[in-house]
């Protein structure tokens, strides 16, 4: 398993004191909000719309 980026702000309020959440692998707890997210890569889309 490879190391995880850590995301600068929540994606909800815009807050930057993020902490890894450590009941749930790659989650983060936005300390402002209290909201817990993931980020998470979806693919690449190459040019000429190939996937």
């Amino acid at each position: 398993m490879s190391e995880r980026a850590a995301p600068f702000y929540c994606p909800y309020c815009g807050d930057e004191d993020l902490r890894p959440e450590e009941e749930r692998q790659g989650a983060w707890l936005c300390t402002a909000c209290r909201r817990v997210f993931a980020v998470t890569l979806v693919g690449l889309r190459l040019p000429g719309g190939v996937r």
